[in-house]
């Protein structure tokens, strides 16, 4: 799963491309001024989508301020065509530049190109010094010992490990996981799924190394 920001003041705008592109592939954290921009957890992001123009300042100095601290691919959307605007977002380090309006299949097109060119995510094949988990052929060991886990708790880990270093939400981690699921899952599930990847993984399950705790808002593989 990616997560993906918007930041556009066009609440039918927003939510249009929200709802045109949401998928199990994508998911979306949407915001309507700076202000709610600069509340977004931006490690958890995989992309940002920014509005030039907006109410309470301009999308220029956030790209700048983005760029600064973030390791973040952002695609600028604008009103302003002007080739001096397009050259001064790219000159501050956007990774792609488009002009409304704009056809939605071009900006799902924009952003699997923006994301596969990064390529920030998507290993089969995860390693440390204790780990290693093929997610292609679905063998992972401990210590070079087979461990053997449900299909839940493989998702759930590949969840983690892909975004390893990234706090993830629970609301974000029950969407990855089981959003396919046909029935209603028990928000509890993920709190059971959790703790019996803890058993298998963790030296010390009470005290994590690996799957750790972010009160308040969810989890994070730290590695």
């Amino acid at each position: 799963m990616k997560y993906i920001g918007i930041v556009e003041d066009d609440r039918g705008l927003n939510s249009g491309i929200v709802l045109a592109l949401k998928t199990n592939e994508y998911d979306f954290i949407q915001a309507y001024s700076l202000a709610e921009a600069k509340e977004m957890d931006m490690d958890s992001l995989d992309l940002l989508i920014l509005d030039v123009n907006l109410p309470d300042g301009n999308g220029f100095d956030f790209l700048q301020t983005i760029k600064n601290r973030y390791d973040l691919p952002v695609i600028m959307l604008t009103a302003n065509d002007t080739e001096m605007d397009e050259v001064r977002a790219l000159q501050i380090g956007a990774d792609d530049y488009i002009t409304k309006p704009f056809s939605l299949m071009v900006l799902r097109a924009r952003i699997d190109t923006v994301l596969k060119r990064i390529g920030k995510k998507g290993q089969l094949v995860y390693e440390n010094e204790v780990f290693r988990f093929d997610f292609d052929k679905l063998i992972f060991s401990k210590n070079e010992r087979k461990v053997e886990l449900s299909r839940t708790e493989q998702k759930l880990l590949k969840v983690l490990v892909e975004n390893r270093g990234r706090k993830l939400t629970r609301n974000m981690l029950m969407d990855a996981v089981w959003s396919n699921e046909a029935e209603f899952v028990d928000e509890n599930a993920l709190s059971v799924s959790i703790k019996r990847l803890r058993d298998k993984l963790e030296e010390n399950p009470a005290k994590p190394e690996y799957i750790q705790t972010v009160y308040g808002i969810g989890y994070i593989w730290r590695n």
